[in-house]
């Protein structure tokens, strides 16, 4: 999986937008539209004012009185009093839920569907009740569920943060670490779903299941407390009323979807069926025969990604309903014919104990996300590429990878972007920054492409896997470092054999770099301490190019935009080879289940950076909070 980088970070501070009046057309809002799209999110009010003036609400949990009307008068008419009458705690909670908010530009997904047929409009209004669904049944599964009854009735703004956030508790950089931010007075500490609470009240738990219980941390069971001790207990049975209510809304969707679509049938019956049974597996096996060549959809709901779990193990409930994008083919063509010769250079920079094998993966599928529901709707930023599944014979044989190409390069994203990066970059590597997110694609479709080369999920050391080796946290980061380093490797290596101009390569690395410091400026682990594993390995790639001369920070020289001194700069020479080294000792690590080489690479490069690096840290975190990160919200328009 590769995300959108944690990289538009707001400041700290936070105060209720002022009015900003403008001249506008007849009907349409009076404030700048920044101004008024900040203070819906004040509000705890879910509307949007796009670029043309139009304000419209977008879907969310969060109820509000009177429709688009009132609500944007409402907005407009605000004087920026929402807090009088509370006590000094409740004021500075209150507070800091708008600051937690304010890291957050509202950013729209609006997908008009106005043209399908009948068939493909009722079976979206199926899904779409599934993806409700589907929210529901993850919230079980973090242990929110049963909190939203404790948010205060009159604040509309806690009520929004936590549908934002998953859960009542903060989550962006700047608030996360502050205990009084949450959506909750007196929040209770942060407890999944998937395990006793009691159990969790000790921080090594997970090390001592793994050790006493191995059975309850398989990936689509919990953890459950009986009379005959702890014992493992499948999803379905775990939360059988909310698994058969999203079963439901599938086979519904299923009978209504269009004759001609019969692999999305097929999978909408067998996903169906394994919220069921558990069986994920014949689930998966349907799922691996939709394509973008025979569907005009692609749609995922499963268990699939582990990074809610406190203990990396357990599968979380998403979904991701997109349209295909056709342009995803002609990628796939290009790089069809060498993906063989991709994994015997991967076999050769991995070294033994690793042998090349025969791959069999899917190149990605472009897809255009319409709603993305569960574990797959992020509170900030968004997975912009994703290789699935994880476990069991479909993944064996590659899966299914996908590149999302509607998130990130929408016109305020792009600005964005452009005015944090050219406060980072010098000026000679800020011109080989593209704005083009076709950039930035192709290096998602190599990472994806570098989940199902080399040592991968099902490979084994000693009779080993890589979760039993390193640990879970640590082995979901190396995976994603290995590839990321290979997505890097790549661009060098395909440029040299024709199949991309050769000037194209240091320009996809150069975005790749935008990449990585946006996950540098979040921080290295979350507020309870749990690992970033985006933010880590990017420590680990910018601090090794660093050391190795791919990359130079100069500390007195002016950045691009010509106001802040100090900037990173890439030399085009050096960079590939230092890529290349990083490359070779990543895949050998994970070849060889070298713990001891993990470990101490994380410790160089994550927890002890010297001064050095930790300066050119910090510059990249202040410099990139300047600006806050996109928080996609979905809209669907079917008439």
């Amino acid at each position: 999986m590769r995300t959108l980088p944690l990289l538009l970070l707001a400041a700290c501070s936070h105060a209720p937008t002022p009015a900003a009046p403008v001249t506008g057309t007849p009907g349409s809002p009076v404030l700048e539209r920044g101004v008024f799209n900040q203070r819906a999110v004040d509000l705890g009010l879910p509307v949007f004012q796009d670029a043309d003036g139009t304000v419209v609400a977008y879907r969310t949990t969060v109820p509000f009185d009177g429709g688009v009307k009132a609500a944007t008068a409402k907005v407009e008419a605000w004087d920026g009093r929402l807090l009088a009458g509370l006590s000094e705690d409740e004021v500075v909670r209150r507070h800091l839920v708008q600051q937690e908010l304010a890291q957050g530009r509202v950013t729209l997904i609006e997908t008009d569907l106005r043209g399908l047929g009948a068939a493909d409009k009722a079976m979206v209004r199926h899904l779409l009740d599934a993806a409700d669904d589907v929210e529901a049944l993850y919230q079980r599964q973090i242990g929110v569920h049963d909190l939203w009854s404790q948010v205060p009735a009159d604040d509309p703004t806690s009520r929004l943060m936590f549908w934002r956030d998953q859960g009542p508790w903060c989550v962006a950089a700047a608030t996360r670490e502050d205990p009084r931010c949450a959506a909750i007075p007196d929040a209770p500490p942060r407890r999944s779903g998937l395990y006793p609470t009691d159990l969790q009240a000790d921080p090594d738990f997970c090390a001592s299941l793994r050790a006493e219980h191995p059975d309850v941390l398989k990936p689509f069971v919990a953890a459950v407390r009986t009379d005959d001790g702890l014992v493992a207990v499948p999803y379905a049975k775990r939360w059988p009323a909310a698994s058969g209510k999203v079963a439901a809304d599938l086979k519904a969707a299923s009978a209504a979807a269009p004759e001609d679509e019969g692999p999305l049938r097929a999978y909408l019956s067998a996903a169906a069926d394994a919220f069921v049974t558990n069986d994920w597996y014949a689930a998966d096996a349907a799922w691996a025969k939709m394509s973008d060549r025979n569907s005009e959809w692609y749609l995922r709901v499963a268990p699939d990604e582990t990074g809610a779990d406190p203990c990396q193990e357990h599968a979380s409930y998403q979904l991701s309903l997109a349209r295909v994008n056709p342009d995803g083919v002609r990628l796939q063509d290009q790089l069809k014919p060498v993906k063989q010769d991709m994994e015997q250079a991967v076999a050769k920079l991995a070294g033994a104990p690793y042998t090349a094998r025969t791959v069999g993966f899917d190149l990605p599928e472009f897809i255009d996300i319409v709603i993305n529901a569960g574990d797959a709707r992020s509170p900030l930023g968004g997975t912009i590429g994703e290789s699935l599944p994880n476990w069991g014979p479909v993944a064996a044989s590659g899966g299914r990878t996908v590149a999302m190409t509607n998130l990130g390069s929408d016109p305020d994203s792009v600005a964005a972007t452009r005015r944090v990066l050219a406060a980072t970059f010098c000026s000679d590597t800020m011109a080989r920054w593209p704005s083009d997110p076709s950039y930035e694609l192709y290096s998602t479709v190599l990472h994806e492409a570098g989940h199902n080369l080399g040592p991968s999920a099902e490979y084994a050391v000693d009779g080993k896997t890589d979760v039993e080796v390193f640990g879970g946290a640590l082995a979901a980061m190396l995976e994603e470092l290995k590839a990321q380093s290979i997505a890097l490797y790549m661009t060098d290596w395909l440029a040299q054999r024709g199949v991309e101009p050769p000037e194209r390569a240091v320009t996809t690395n150069v975005a790749d770099l935008a990449w990585a410091l946006g996950h540098i400026a979040g921080g290295m682990y979350d507020a309870d301490g749990g690992t970033l594993p985006y933010a880590q390995l990017a420590a680990i790639q910018v601090g090794y190019l660093l050391d190795r001369g791919g990359l130079t920070w100069n500390p007195d020289t002016p950045a691009a935009n010509g106001e802040d001194q100090g900037c990173l700069q890439v030399d085009p020479d050096a960079l590939p080879g230092a890529i290349e080294t990083l490359t070779g000792q990543v895949l050998h690590i994970k070849a060889a289940g070298d713990l001891e080489a993990a470990k101490a690479l994380k410790a160089r490069y994550v927890d002890d950076q010297g001064d050095d690096f930790a300066h050119f840290k910090d510059a990249v975190v202040q410099r990139f909070r300047r600006e806050p990160r996109a928080s996609y919200v979905y809209r669907v328009v079917l008439e």
